[in-house]
């Protein structure tokens, strides 16, 4: 497999070679040393210049580029394609188009070299939105030059925080004492430990549109112990990019009926309850119904039996 490196950045990307580009440039421009950190790129199938584009940073990253057919949305593979391959002891998920600060990689290893128990870490994603608000006062405001002082002058103005700043400022950064913290791990930007992701086995290649594979993954990183934080220093951007709201909620809400059923717990079927609890809430109704966590319930269901 080659030698080992701290953490390997696992970047996914379909037809998006500008996006894929500035995720690229913000990587080459860590502070983290070049020799501890690969950059794995799994190309979903695109057709637009992507291996040409990845293959063109050889010289400034540690960068290997792995292509699958274009067979339909294939993300879940492309994931693992990313995880079996990585030398990294951790795994960083960064989707085509997130910005990373220059300090973004250096935060991750050091949050999951601070404790020996294994973690799930988000990276705190600036400008992410469902819908694309604000698209074009995004864009002229981020510095493409300087996303450092881009990331520097949203914190200090509150512009466009982390959809999730809400669900942060009521459990706080360390918010794995929620029943289900794993509904705020998306798989846009956050790491985990190489050795976990395989033993839990990795994402579920059944989700095949859009939606919930990265929260099933963490359902299962949560079940097998993981911590879960955000990070503040592992900031980054989420560039505005087309896509259809609509679209994503209808196969997402497909994809939480397939949670549900295939784990069949009084939490993992309140996914069926999209959109009327929304994500933000959803650990409080655990409260208020006094539902037993995953592994009560499932403890429970053995004794009985």
């Amino acid at each position: 497999m080659g030698s080992p490196t701290r953490c390997s950045v696992i970047v996914p990307t379909y037809n998006r070679r500008r996006l894929l580009e500035l995720t690229l440039t913000s990587l080459a421009r860590q502070t983290l040393p070049g020799d501890q950190f690969e950059v794995l790129v799994v190309d979903d199938g695109s057709s637009d210049g992507t291996a040409e584009l990845a293959q063109g940073f050889a010289d400034r990253l540690d960068l290997r580029y792995f292509f699958q057919s274009d067979e339909g949305y294939r993300l879940a593979r492309a994931r693992n394609v990313g995880i079996e391959h990585a030398r990294g002891d951790i795994c960083v998920f960064v989707d085509s188009g997130v910005l990373l600060h220059s300090g973004c990689l250096r935060a991750h290893v050091d949050d999951h070299d601070a404790t020996p128990h294994p973690r799930v870490v988000n990276g705190y994603v600036y400008c992410f939105n469902l819908d694309n608000d604000d698209a074009q006062r995004i864009r002229a405001f981020v510095d493409l030059d300087d996303l450092d002082a881009t990331i520097a002058a949203m914190a200090a103005r509150g512009a466009w925080p982390d959809l999730r700043e809400p669900f942060y400022t009521r459990y706080t950064d360390h918010f794995g004492h929620v029943p289900a913290p794993w509904l705020m791990a998306w798989g846009c930007h956050l790491s985990a430990r190489t050795e976990q992701l395989r033993s839990v086995g990795m994402c579920d290649e059944a989700f095949r549109q859009w939606g919930g594979e990265d929260l099933d993954l963490a359902y299962r990183l949560h079940r097998d112990g993981a911590r879960f934080s955000v990070n503040r220093a592992a900031a980054s951007i989420h560039y505005p990019h087309e896509k259809d709201h609509g679209d994503n909620a209808r196969s997402a809400r497909q994809n939480y009926r397939y949670i549900a059923g295939k784990y069949r717990t009084p939490i993992t079927r309140l996914l069926t309850e999209v959109p009327r609890v929304d994500f933000g809430t959803l650990n409080e109704v655990i409260s208020d119904r006094g539902l037993p966590s995953c592994a009560e319930y499932l403890a429970r269901g053995r004794a009985a039996g």
